[in-house]
């Protein structure tokens, strides 16, 4: 299963074998229309994790009864998907990550969401399916994760790049958040951070956004001093956004990207840790959109 998988070969792929389809999108907009087969877990995208041991302990056994409930075992082929891939702020991509995160093999993300899905004609249901519960087995993979603890420490090391995805206003320090101005206490950035605001790692002005080309990947990441042979540790608000990156890089050829998944909603609750305020000085810091 690679990362990204079109609406055509999913398509292809439900006639050959079962294969576990989540949908993420909020359960009215599932309740209307749906992928056929599809089952609902809405907290992929909801679900705020902290990276301390008792936040990761709390999300592996959320995580365990919600998988387990939708018949998913971690062992089959799984696909994820959401609306589209510019508006709803990379859920699906944030499900592939837990689930890699989690220990599944077999994951991909529906590329371009259900939108996609639409476009192409192919057909979608309201019937909700009833899977069969099962144990959902996890097999923790702590090298794609980063915690607070593990970002602070990369602060004095220039070879651990920290990448910013979130939207402009969050970047200059004029937001907190999506969610609201002063959703959390603090604003600002995580100090050294350079940015790149997730929208732009997808083909701009087009009907169904799905995501750039290598080259053009390379290129933008080039602008902020990331190379294929860089460290990269990304973050938005709470590791969604950060998720669609991190498919982004490693789709160009960027392998050692790891994702801070608490994010700024972790990192602005603790006075403790250092932010950066005002604007930024450095003119690469600013968005590479073309």
């Amino acid at each position: 299963m690679k990362p990204l998988i079109s609406p055509e070969e999913l398509a292809t792929l439900v006639q050959q074998e079962s294969i576990a389809i989540v949908d993420t999108r909020a359960p009215e907009e599932y309740a209307i229309a749906h992928i056929p087969g599809a089952v609902n877990i809405r907290e992929i995208f909801t679900y705020l994790a902290a990276s301390t041991p008792e936040g990761l302990n709390s999300l592996h056994a959320e995580f365990t009864k919600l998988l387990g409930v939708a018949g998913i075992s971690g062992r089959e082929k799984i696909v994820i998907y959401e609306e589209a891939m510019n508006k709803g702020f990379g859920q699906s991509c944030r499900g592939y990550f837990l689930l890699k995160y989690f220990g599944c093999q077999q994951v991909s993300v529906l590329h371009g969401g259900y939108q996609a899905w639409l476009k192409m004609g192919l057909p979608t249901t309201a019937e909700v399916p009833t899977p069969e519960p099962t144990t959902f087995v996890m097999d923790i993979d702590p090298a794609i994760m980063v915690t607070t603890e593990q970002m602070l420490q990369s602060l004095d090391n220039p070879a651990i790049i920290k990448l910013d995805v979130r939207d402009r206003d969050e970047w200059m320090g004029d937001s907190s958040s999506p969610y609201g101005v002063d959703f959390c206490p603090r604003k600002g950035r995580i100090p050294g951070a350079v940015w790149i605001e997730w929208y732009d790692f997808m083909v701009p002005n087009t009907e169904i956004p799905t995501l750039r080309s290598k080259e053009e990947v390379l290129a933008m990441c080039e602008k902020v001093g990331i190379t294929p042979e860089s460290t990269v540790y990304v973050y938005c608000f709470k590791g969604s956004r950060a998720s669609n990156t991190l498919i982004a890089l490693q789709e160009a050829g960027i392998k050692n990207v790891r994702n801070y998944f608490a994010s700024w909603n972790e990192w602005s609750r603790d006075p403790s840790l250092p932010i950066e305020t005002g604007k930024p000085v450095n003119s690469y810091q600013f968005s590479v959109t073309s």
